[in-house]
């Protein structure tokens, strides 16, 4: 399990990750006060940052490789929590999955009201492919910078996040089979993840194909472990320690990995993953290193 080292981490990256995104906040003069207090609120201080930590492990942590430039890391890892954000604005409104609560704060939509979380979550996705193609030449080739555009576009499209969410609203009071479940999942959440993963790797030059795909294949292995935690603290976790609505989805009749397999069998799927994740950190040349915590951490969570 995670360990006193990796908590300071943890703790830098966040604090790293937020300075960066009130910074691409504090360049935006032009939107209006309204919008940005909404996307302001959807954003900062909250969240475990995880997807940001993943985008600087990649950027810094990879064996034989010179890190990324920070500034470079800094916008990936803004980039990606502004997606983060935009998601779930649009995940909790009644449309979706109409929930009250997010990080222990009432949800957008019902801070401000349901036409400024819309317009609040396209903001924050336009936003995070500006800061992710402005950036100094000098630190890194636009062949690169274009590639993690590409990266970042097709992870939360329609054969991504996206169309994972859609999915997911169809599934929607059905029994779904184990594989159509990991399927839906490996959209909604694990996209997204393993776009972290591989926006961190093309951000540091000298990166590999082969490394470039570890990162991927780790990504997918963490990106489906998080999503069995998440099922199973749904039904084992109240909501004020989860900082969200707790049972939701069996309020909603949605299959999850434990309303289909039970606590028991969920862990040993959950367990099979983060086997999954380790043996692509080895591949990394990460030998208990970062990539591993990383792992241990995504398990071990309580929220």
């Amino acid at each position: 399990m995670p360990g006193d080292d990796f908590g300071e981490h943890w703790r830098r990256c966040r604090e790293r990750t937020e300075s960066a995104l009130k910074g691409v906040f504090e360049q935006q003069p032009a939107i209006p006060a309204g919008l940005m207090d909404a996307m302001r609120y959807a954003t900062l201080d909250g969240g475990k940052r995880l997807r940001a930590m993943l985008v600087y492990a990649a950027g810094e942590q990879l064996k034989g490789c010179r890190p990324a430039s920070g500034d470079v890391l800094d916008a990936a890892a803004a980039a990606v929590e502004l997606v983060h954000a935009y998601s779930l604005v649009h995940d909790d409104l009644p449309a979706m999955d109409d929930d009250d609560l997010r990080r222990g704060r009432p949800t957008c939509h019902r801070m401000f009201d349901e036409a400024t979380a819309i317009l609040a979550g396209d903001a924050l996705q336009s936003l995070a492919f500006e800061i992710l193609c402005d950036g100094d030449p000098r630190s890194l080739s636009a062949e690169r910078r274009l590639s993690m555009v590409n990266c970042l576009a097709a992870g939360i499209g329609g054969s991504g996040m996206a169309g994972g969410q859609m999915l997911d609203m169809a599934a929607t009071g059905q029994t779904l089979d184990l594989e159509d479940l990991a399927t839906m999942h490996g959209m909604k959440t694990g996209a997204l993840i393993r776009t972290c993963c591989v926006l961190g790797g093309l951000a540091a030059a000298e990166s590999t194909e082969s490394q470039l795909n570890a990162l991927d294949s780790y990504g997918k292995a963490i990106g489906m472990a998080f999503q069995i935690v998440d099922d199973i603290l749904d039904v084992t976790t109240d909501s004020t320690v989860l900082g969200k609505d707790s049972g939701s989805d069996d309020r909603m009749q949605k299959t999850t990995f434990v309303s289909l397999l039970g606590l028991d069998e969920a862990r040993v799927q959950r367990d099979r993953w983060h086997e999954a994740a380790l043996e692509n950190a080895c591949a990394l040349g990460d030998n208990g290193g970062i990539f591993h915590q990383i792992a241990n951490f995504v398990v071990a969570r309580s929220y």
